[in-house]
């Protein structure tokens, strides 16, 4: 026909090559996606953690995974830039607490003190359906600059951890009041000399 295919066959091979690139990120998507719900990672309800990214899973197709953060803002996460896979609700969670108690304290009545309301707390009508395993005394963590450090561990529905965690908190609060138990805080004392 008398027209020169060098050009058209340079343009054709330009396109080719972005098709291909691009189709490559889609191919990858697609299939980790699949792997993701074949491997069951996470479903729909699930709260999970991609590389900072935390929500909760609103919908999942074969590309993109739809997180909600607790702020209310939508990401839409392709399942090809997805490395890590934390999922903070399967099957069941921790309450994982850490509280600070002045040096003067009595270790062994502070120990009590923890255990006795997570005890209660577990046996409470309204909180033991949440509760598998009630928040206990597990080891002291650290010595800081001004308290000692006591781990408290207990185990919760999926979920559930960050309601129980608090109500657990209110609870050792007042009764740490009331045996006299104290929670330091840092404190920066300055002297003013008089001058003469």
């Amino acid at each position: 026909f008398g027209l020169k295919i060098g050009p058209i066959l340079a343009g054709a091979g330009i396109v080719g090559l972005a098709v291909g690139f691009g189709g490559q990120y889609l191919i990858r998507d697609i299939i980790s996606g699949l792997f993701i719900i074949i491997e069951n990672q996470y479903r729909v309800g699930d709260v999970v953690n991609f590389d900072g990214v935390k929500g909760t899973v609103e919908d999942i197709s074969l590309r993109v995974t739809i997180l909600r953060d607790i702020d209310g803002t939508v990401h839409h996460v392709p399942h090809g830039q997805i490395k890590i896979v934390s999922n903070t609700s399967k099957y069941f969670a921790r309450v994982n607490i850490n509280l600070a108690v002045a040096y003067d304290s009595d270790i062994e009545k502070v120990i009590s003190v923890i255990n006795k309301v997570g005890e209660e707390l577990a046996d409470d009508t309204f909180w033991k359906e949440y509760i598998i395993k009630a928040p206990q005394y597990l080891r002291i963590e650290d010595f800081a600059d001004s308290a000692i450090i006591f781990k408290v561990l207990g185990e919760t529905q999926a979920l559930k951890q960050a309601d129980v965690a608090g109500e657990f908190r209110k609870r050792i609060k007042t009764a740490f009041d009331k045996e006299g138990i104290e929670m330091p805080f840092p404190q920066i004392v300055i002297n003013k000399s008089k001058e003469k």
